[in-house]
């Protein structure tokens, strides 16, 4: 009887390690490097090294021209502009674009602030105040002590048109023979009082108050402003004189569109010669 070979040594169950020639069974051994490195002397898998984040040029232009030259609209623009740059491409320098719109904005504001109240003639190269005496025309610039009646010693007295009152004598930039149009004319938004004994262009003798509401139109304020200033409301404050209806026009002044969203509603009646400024004043004694 022959006993048959003995098998060649075969691995432990699973590939336990201790075996000769065995290797663990879960995995392969990873590529060559120093332990707790990452291999081949590289960053880990995933990471890469942070990258500085720069400004934005166009933040920075934006806010330098809103502090040197402040142009209306420009840096504005341009910062909304650097405001969209920095969010997509995500870069730094929000603050200054920011800042440069809101200085920007401000002086647009500023701006058209200005503007408005040189066309309404709230910014004017006065003298100094109205001074009236107690019957009511300007008899000049105001003066630190008390006010008295008499003609004045000083310079003409800047005054918005609705600061003109019955009585008051005033020179203006316009030139009254343009005034002649059936439809109106643009007058100028401010006046230079003066007393009436000096040249002067024109003289008011009433001023009416319309009624408050909604803008009525053109056609209806200059209606209104013809019915007013004609009639009794002329003979009234030159009586008799000649001279009026040899020499003299009748002209008024009237609130437009522009104007009653303001608040003007008066209606200003005066007389003027076209062909020239007159000396001294047509009101008859005691209107």
């Amino acid at each position: 009887m022959s006993i048959p070979p003995q098998p060649p040594s075969s691995p432990g169950p699973y590939g336990q390690p201790g075996q000769s020639g065995q290797s663990g069974s879960y995995g392969y051994p990873g590529p060559p490097g120093q332990p707790g490195q990452p291999p081949y002397g590289g960053a880990p898998q995933g990471w890469y090294p942070p990258q500085q984040q720069k400004n934005n040029p166009l933040a920075i232009v934006a806010f330098v021209m809103a502090l040197v030259c402040n142009i209306p609209l420009i840096p504005l623009i341009l910062g909304i502009v650097a405001l969209s740059q920095i969010k997509s491409r995500g870069e730094k320098g929000k603050g200054f674009a920011i800042a440069a719109i809101v200085i920007n904005s401000l002086g647009i504001v500023l701006t058209i602030l200005i503007v408005a109240l040189g066309l309404t003639g709230s910014l004017g190269d006065d003298d100094a105040p109205l001074k009236r005496d107690t019957t009511g025309p300007f008899t000049g610039p105001a003066t630190t002590g008390p006010a008295t009646p008499g003609p004045a010693t000083k310079g003409p007295s800047s005054a918005g048109l609705t600061e003109i009152r019955k009585g008051d004598c005033f020179n203006t930039k316009d030139d009254l023979a343009q005034y002649g149009n059936e439809e109106g004319t643009q007058a100028a938004r401010s006046v230079n009082i003066v007393p009436c004994t000096q040249p002067h262009k024109g003289e008011a003798y009433a001023v009416f108050k319309l009624d408050a509401g909604a803008y009525p139109g053109n056609e209806k304020v200059i209606k209104s402003a013809e019915e007013k200033c004609s009639g009794t409301a002329l003979t009234s404050y030159v009586g008799n004189d000649p001279k009026v209806s040899e020499k003299l026009e009748v002209y008024y002044y009237y609130p437009q569109a522009a104007s009653w969203l303001l608040g003007d509603r008066e209606v200003t009646c005066f007389v003027g010669d076209p062909s020239g400024p007159t000396t001294g004043s047509i009101r008859a004694s005691g209107s």
